[in-house]
């Protein structure tokens, strides 16, 4: 290591339950140059941030009593959980065998019948499943009382133990005549139980994964590479930034890029959640992944390898699956104490029943059967396996939760506030009036000011002056004024676009265009202003109307939210005129416009200070303050990187439907959590003190304990069964559909072609 903090990630072998965690977890951030770790059992993963080096921290989880191996990549993190998930059936069979006879008197005498099989017998059964199929209990409790800790296996070893040394003093005691009860039975089955209860676990723990899995599956894993006019067909990790990519029909986009020849329609639908194809010409981007139709397509390369939204995609979910959930603290500080506290009720039965009745051997039988229900496991899987499950389930549907506290806050929500600009509109505006003595100038000027400019604005303005036939001009010195607008030199004059708190700042009047500007903001228009300053002075030349659509999802998706008991409010840069256009017609009862990026922000941290648990909605560079400030932001996919960096949520489409999607995807999530997690204390609760006080057999307690954590992953499991409110549904089923206008007839004309963008902008929000 250089001294710099990272974060590296490590696959961590042999924990059993939640004490497991706890002192993996203490023993990584009790290493020197660790700041923070965060250890998963669902994931069997550890995330550790600082500047220890992996050596260090193999070493010292191995001195924990596990065994720790870097995570270079993701394929390699799973590989040992699906060939333990496939290889460890044979010990619960094999325990099965030895244990059925040792179980077939006590079901022979359910029907009348009474026999028993010899003592001798008894003990070459038992002896095999509790020295050879249970020594992965007597290692692990090993290791755990060498690190002064305690860990399921360490409650499975000492009671098995017990009833298995009970029995042998028994049968060597014996007398003459008659045979004594042994309890070999009680420490086979288990043994034999909890083995199968892993088994169980682990494979119901790789489903909890598939969202993963299936995502992995797109990656291409060769690319047909032209170079000098051939094609040749390479590894995919050989394909270069630059590398002009043949896909051909039904093959898969190998990296991110530009289509550069050919027309075709691309299957999206596991990076997106979109259902239709989307049709893919010149000058379009593409994701590696998406499956290609009918169309021959050559694909210059912008991204390969780790930087692709593939892998990007796959690390945001891994991400959100191993980071835990505030709710999780509580589990940590039980398991924590759980096991010295279960040991010591241990002992207590014991001494209690023994000095009580005089009966030492039911008194020993109760103290394990203490023991063996105190298993932990379900405890320290109710919360992982349920974020797993959730934010699988939601990455299959085109939400990204970038971590679990966004998973578990986003249920809690009082208000969501959205940006207006490519969020709840389109995004895509077109120049529908130019105002000014000479229209051709302004739009030439307005050209100038923005021409290096990727925002929507700039490329509507664009569009506008090719279809004029305007040549391009030639502007220096062009830089963005943040909420304002933008400037240029051009000709000896500096050039200003913006709203109208620029042409304020720069004291210049509006004059006769006032009441043109009123027309255009009362029928929902931008309206940007174009000055001219020359000799010191700055005079108006004339204005630019653009018009932009509604969303077709966005008045069903802010009714969503009001049925879910969410308070709806947007923020925009926008004239006030636009903005209320908007939010009349999508229903919005409070809006915020004419302001700047910065006070998006201090909005939003104003309502959260109210008492209100505030969602953000954006999708712009500007939108970034206030998606940070946010209890959750929600990021729009295809906006700028900054957005989707900074949220809690990235919605994989620009859908604002998927905002109530993620809400209520929050909200099943976080009730599976709540319901795991009562399940396990509540049996606890209940299973220790019958234990304790005589009324549940080590046998019923294994296998009861072995229920438990079945249980709980497979109700976290219920969540795959997930899908999208029927209107998500049929906002993805109408993508690209015309959208109701703002202002009737007037609007119409606002029908947009200007595609690809990704850039927030100053001019509006």
């Amino acid at each position: 290591m250089d001294g710099r903090a990272v974060e590296q990630n490590f696959y961590i072998s042999g924990m059993t339950c939640a004490s497991c965690v706890a002192r993996v977890e203490k023993a990584l951030v009790d290493l020197r140059g660790v700041t923070d770790a965060s250890v998963n059992l669902a994931t069997e993963k550890a995330t550790v941030r600082g500047t220890a080096s992996p050596a260090e921290v193999i070493a010292v989880v191995d001195r924990a009593g596990y065994k720790a191996t870097k995570v270079e990549d993701s394929s390699q993190r799973r590989a040992p959980a699906r060939r333990q998930g496939v290889a460890s059936w044979w010990p619960v069979l094999a325990a099965a065998l030895l244990t059925a006879p040792l179980v077939a008197p006590m079901v022979a005498q359910l029907f009348g019948g009474d026999w028993m099989l010899p003592g001798w017998l008894q003990l070459v059964l038992a002896t095999p499943v509790q020295f050879w199929l249970g020594a992965r209990f007597y290692r692990a409790g090993w290791k755990a009382v060498r690190a002064l800790s305690g860990n399921m296996d360490l409650l499975v070893a000492i009671g098995t133990s017990a009833a298995y040394g009970l029995s042998v003093y028994l049968l060597v005691a014996q007398p003459g005549h008659g045979m004594p009860h042994l309890y070999f039975e009680s420490s086979a089955v288990v043994i034999t139980l909890v083995l199968l209860g892993k088994w169980l676990e682990s494979r119901a723990k790789l489903q909890t994964v598939e969202a993963i899995s299936a995502l992995e599956a797109l990656r291409a894993t060769e690319a047909i590479v032209r170079r000098n006019g051939k094609d040749f067909v390479v590894p995919v990790d050989e394909v270069c930034e630059g590398d002009l990519l043949v896909v051909r029909p039904g093959g898969r986009v190998p990296a991110d890029g530009t289509v550069v020849e050919g027309c075709s329609h691309l299957d999206e639908s596991l990076l997106t959640g979109e259902s239709l194809p989307v049709t893919k010409k010149p000058g379009d981007r593409v994701t590696g992944g998406a499956v290609n139709a009918e169309g021959m397509l050559v694909v210059k390369a912008t991204a390969v390898g780790a930087a692709t939204m593939l892998s990007q995609i796959i690390k945001l979910v891994e991400d959100a699956q191993a980071v835990k959930a505030p709710i999780q603290r509580l589990v940590d500080r039980v398991s924590a104490v759980f096991v010295p506290v279960v040991l010591l009720i241990s002992l207590v039965t014991l001494a209690g029943w023994g000095l009580a009745t005089g009966d030492w051997q039911q008194a020993l039988l109760n103290a394990v059967a203490v023991q063996v229900i105190a298993c932990p496991c379900a405890l320290g899987l109710a919360t992982p396996t349920s974020i797993m499950v959730g934010t699988g389930v939601a990455a299959r549907h085109g939400i990204l939760i970038k971590d679990a506290e966004a998973l578990e806050t986003a249920h809690a929500l009082d208000m969501v506030v959205f940006d207006k600009t490519g969020t709840l509109t389109e995004g895509k505006p077109k120049v529908v009036a130019i105002e000014g003595a000479s229209p051709r100038r302004v739009l030439e000027l307005a050209w100038a000011a923005q021409q290096y400019s990727d925002h929507p604005l700039a490329k509507a303005v664009a569009e506008a002056a090719i279809d004029q036939h305007l040549a391009p001009p030639s502007a220096v010195n062009a830089c963005a004024l943040p909420g304002r607008g933008v400037r240029a030199d051009l000709d000896g004059v500096t050039v200003y676009l913006g709203n109208l708190r620029l042409m304020e700042e720069l004291g210049a009047a509006i004059g006769a265009l006032h009441q043109a500007a009123e027309i255009h903001e009362d029928n929902g228009r931008t309206v940007s202003y174009l000055a001219v300053e020359a000799g010191g002075q700055v005079r108006v030349e004339g204005l630019l109307a653009f018009g932009d659509r509604i969303k077709a999802s966005a008045q069903s998706a802010v009714a969503r939210l009001a049925d879910m008991g969410l308070t709806s409010m947007m923020l925009s840069g926008d004239n006030k005129g636009a903005a209320r256009s908007v939010a009349a017609a999508l229903g919005i009862g409070h809006f915020v416009a004419e302001i700047l990026p910065a006070d998006k922000a201090q909005v939003v941290a104003e309502t959260m200070q109210s008492g209100k648990m505030v969602g953000m909605v954006g999708d712009g560079i500007n939108d970034a303050p206030a998606l940070a400030a946010a209890d959750v932001g929600f990021a729009m996919a295809g906006g700028a990187d900054v957005a989707m960096h900074t949220a809690g949520i990235t919605l994989m489409r620009g859908d604002p439907a998927l905002v109530a999607d993620a809400i209520d995807i929050s909200h099943r999530t976080y009730r599976k959590i709540r319901q795991n997690l009562g399940w396990a204390f509540i049996y606890n609760a209940v299973g220790i003190p019958l234990a304790a006080f005589g009324l549940l057999n080590p046998m019923l307690a294994g296998a009861a304990m072995a229920l438990s954590s079945v249980s709980v992953v497979g109700n976290a499991l219920l969540l795959r069964r997930w899908e999208p409110a029927e209107a998500g549904k049929q906002a993805m089923s109408t993508h690209g559909a015309a959208t109701p206008s703002l202002k009737g007839a007037k609007t119409t004309m606002y029908e947009l072609t200007v595609e690809g963008m990704s850039c927030g902008h100053p001019l509006a929000a």
